[in-house]
């Protein structure tokens, strides 16, 4: 048989989705080797990595285009795959193969407040049609995969549960290359830490009122480090933080370099992501493994992903927030054992183990 993997994604962004997309196109084809895959490139990119024996195709189009759904499909046409994975939500328009998509959270139907009109476009234009024409649909996470039958029109036995996974470089780090990235990124001994995209959904604003809160309690407080990548929040939380008297304090590294995360976390106090939703929460998975305590909020994935091996926040109460901050800090024995449990959580999790069984859903669809 003939896979294809839709892996146009990394050209345009870093991230959980561009790491999953990766590990598809890296393991897939080692773990099926009775199978030919093709690996749907976006045409301006330098090809990523793929295993051996499988063949890369450059595509002219974009993705996330209006368009991509007919486009997509006649240039995929001339491969004749007899089967297609998605992973990133949207499927084009079925001509004579079988669909397989990845739905990584239901942010833009759940909390449309929190996309910018033209992702909410984007989505809620297409995700019928995708999933309707979908053979099979992957959930990052049970919490995922209960959002889409409540709210999209398919059956509970096309959607299955599949965990994605932290890679293997996100381990406890030596204090010398700890060192070596604070230098390099002007960071602190000590620093809360938040890693993701500032937009709405991640809470910031309330991240920074609690931070507020803790540093009236603890005007000796370490600093806190937002890092990742830039998003339309930003210039909100530069003017929060003047409000509350956090310049000093609040380090913003946007467009944070990947080769440093695992560093940045090591290095860090307490990861906190208070986020009010989240489909999986790949910085809770890459801090523990780690060995950084990690603070989540109640919403979501996350509780599941963290698997009791966090402290629980309640996104929509500052002093919550602040309180497990504290703790989280604070308690040495509580840091202890989150530490212990954290690194024991994130190594139940492997890419092997999500692609092994996204090929049991390949080959259900294939063959049953």
């Amino acid at each position: 048989m003939r896979i294809a993997i839709d892996a146009r994604l990394p050209y345009y962004t870093q991230g959980g989705i561009s790491s999953y997309v990766r590990a598809l196109m890296t393991q897939l084809p080692v773990q099926d080797s009775a199978n030919d895959y093709l690996m749907l490139h976006a045409r301006r990119a330098a090809l990523l990595p793929v295993a051996a024996g499988a063949r890369s195709v450059r595509c002219w189009t974009p993705a996330h285009h209006r368009l991509e759904r007919l486009a997509l499909a006649v240039e995929l046409w001339p491969h004749r795959p007899q089967l297609l994975h998605s992973p990133d939500f949207i499927g084009p328009l079925a001509a004579g193969w079988r669909s397989v998509i990845t739905i990584h959270d239901l942010t833009f139907l759940i909390y449309p407040q929190f996309l910018t009109a033209e992702s909410r476009r984007y989505y809620n234009q297409q995700i019928t049609a995708s999933v309707r024409g979908a053979q099979a649909i992957l959930a990052d996470s049970e919490a995922t995969r209960q959002d889409i039958l409540e709210r999209l029109p398919v059956p509970a036995d096309c959607v299955h549960t599949v965990h994605l996974a932290q890679d293997a470089r996100f381990a406890p780090q030596p204090q010398p290359a700890v060192a070596a990235m604070r230098t390099r990124h002007a960071l602190p001994d000590e620093y809360f830490l938040f890693v993701g995209t500032f937009e709405p959904r991640k809470n910031l604003p309330a991240l920074l009122r609690a931070y507020a809160l803790v540093r009236q309690q603890l005007p000796d407080a370490p600093a806190l480090v937002l890092a990742g990548n830039s998003g339309w929040l930003q210039p909100e939380l530069q003017t929060q933080a003047a409000g509350l008297h956090l310049q000093k304090h609040l380090l913003l590294r946007p467009d944070f370099p990947a080769e440093d995360l695992p560093a940045l976390y090591t290095g860090a106090s307490v990861l906190a992501l208070p986020s009010h939703y989240e489909g999986f929460g790949m910085p809770v998975l890459e801090a523990m493994a780690c060995g950084t305590p990690v603070v989540i909020s109640e919403r979501g994935s996350l509780p599941e992903i963290a698997g009791g091996a966090a402290i629980s926040c309640a996104p929509d109460d500052d002093a919550s927030i602040a309180s497990a901050l504290q703790s989280a800090l604070s308690d040495t024995a509580l840091r202890s054992q989150v530490r212990a449990a954290g690194l024991a959580r994130a190594a139940t999790f492997s890419w092997e183990r999500c692609c092994r069984e996204t090929l049991r859903v390949y080959h259900a669809v294939l063959h049953g």
